[in-house]
């Protein structure tokens, strides 16, 4: 059921904020670069709170920091769940993370757009943001049970029995191979009425 993936997502979602926070702590033990109160002012602007110093915002800085990765989890928990597993899914994941974070940001006027920051921060950004997904990833599909059934590969244009129709050269295939072109609209309900455009050309 999508409740207990929710929940099992949020629980991999605090995996990976957790996972994150101790690459932060690493990285910046060898960048000296100090800890950003970014979320904890976003999130004093979402209140509507009143500004303060960061010295007085370091509770609210836990809890957006936390809270965004929990709740998050739980969207790679439906993930897991309906199938968007793997590498692939954590990928998606990643960016869904990466654009809550500056949509609220930039939404608030607490951040910039990522292309004005320094080189190197967008890299650290991004690694760390990696870390997060991939270990929520990781433990969501570890924890959740995928589909029983995975939809079956659909057939493109590029495919060997789509390439059989078209002629030598390129070009639309020949008028012999209309039959074995599907119709939007089965031949059961084709009348003198059904328009020619709902027909594939």
């Amino acid at each position: 059921m999508a409740g207990g993936a929710m929940v099992r997502g949020m629980v991999a979602g605090a995996a990976g904020v957790a996972a994150m926070t101790l690459g932060e702590k690493l990285e910046q033990m060898l960048t000296r670069r100090p800890n950003s109160y970014v979320p904890a002012h976003t999130l004093e602007r979402l209140l509507g709170l009143a500004e303060r110093p960061d010295s007085e915002r370091l509770g609210l800085n836990w809890t957006m920091h936390w809270g965004q990765g929990i709740l998050l989890g739980a969207v790679r928990g439906i993930m897991a769940e309906r199938g968007f597993r793997g590498p692939v899914g954590s990928f998606m994941h990643m960016n869904l993370r990466l654009l809550n974070d500056q949509t609220l940001e930039n939404a608030t006027g607490v951040g910039a757009p990522p292309w004005t920051w320094p080189a190197d921060e967008q890299v650290i950004d991004l690694l760390h943001k990696a870390v997060y997904a991939f270990t929520t990833g990781a433990v969501a599909d570890w924890l959740i049970e995928g589909p029983a059934q995975h939809p079956a590969p659909r057939a493109g244009w590029t495919t060997p029995s789509r390439q059989s129709a078209a002629p030598v050269g390129g070009g639309f295939p020949s008028a012999s191979s209309a039959d074995e072109r599907e119709p939007y609209v089965s031949a059961a309900t084709t009348s003198e009425d059904t328009p020619p455009y709902l027909f594939r050309g």
